[in-house]
């Protein structure tokens, strides 16, 4: 799909299946989340730009490089707090900031219950965090809090995908990118992604 990055990668492929797995408990699954987020991390910041700066080694001078822009993560409560600290592994320089939001069993719309993010994203690049994308109503009022804080530019990073959150996020916020480690068939009746991996905040915290 435009605009979508399946990452393909051995160890995102194998990861993923473990974590597919409804024999994989709680502490596994924490585990091999936070493995398979730095795994995907990698391919979800290639694009970042960087700038050239002077350094000295111990033999010469030469030129190195550094990100141009400073990172925000925001991962979405309370899922997305199973991807954090992998990625603050790679980038611990980054700032974080948490969206809460809470889907309504009978209409399946997000409601925010908490938000802290800075006042001006304007000069970040934003990640947002969040295992699943299933109805695309999480994902979609994440995007718009973070457009209201002048954000210019965003990534979703999501572990599955099902293609109607995917068509909806596109739909509102076209020029996004998605990256995530599979698009599965579809959303059941209780708008759980088939085949997916159940409930991902559940199986992280054992509840």
């Amino acid at each position: 799909m435009k605009g979508v990055t399946v990452i393909q990668h051995p160890l995102v492929q194998h990861n993923l299946t473990r974590l597919r797995d409804e024999r994989t408990q709680s502490q596994e699954f924490r585990r091999v989340l936070n493995e398979l987020a730095l795994l995907m991390m990698y391919e979800a910041t290639r694009s970042f730009a960087v700038k050239t700066v002077p350094v000295k080694t111990p033999v010469a001078r030469t030129r190195g490089f550094q990100l141009q822009r400073d990172v925000v993560l925001v991962p979405v409560l309370r899922a997305g707090l199973g991807m954090m600290d992998s990625v603050l592994q790679l980038l611990p320089g980054a700032r974080v900031g948490f969206i809460g939001l809470k889907r309504e069993e009978t209409t399946m719309r997000a409601v925010s219950y908490h938000k802290s993010l800075p006042p001006d994203l304007s000069a970040f690049e934003v990640i947002i965090i969040d295992p699943m994308l299933a109805t695309g109503g999480s994902a979609g009022a994440a995007l718009d809090l973070i457009f209201q804080h002048g954000a210019r530019r965003v990534r979703l990073v999501h572990v599955l995908a099902a293609p109607e959150g995917i068509r909806r996020v596109q739909k509102k916020h076209p020029r996004v990118p998605i990256f995530t480690a599979a698009i599965d068939r579809k959303l059941n009746e209780k708008a759980y992604i088939v085949p997916g991996l159940g409930d991902a905040g559940d199986r992280l915290f054992g509840v």
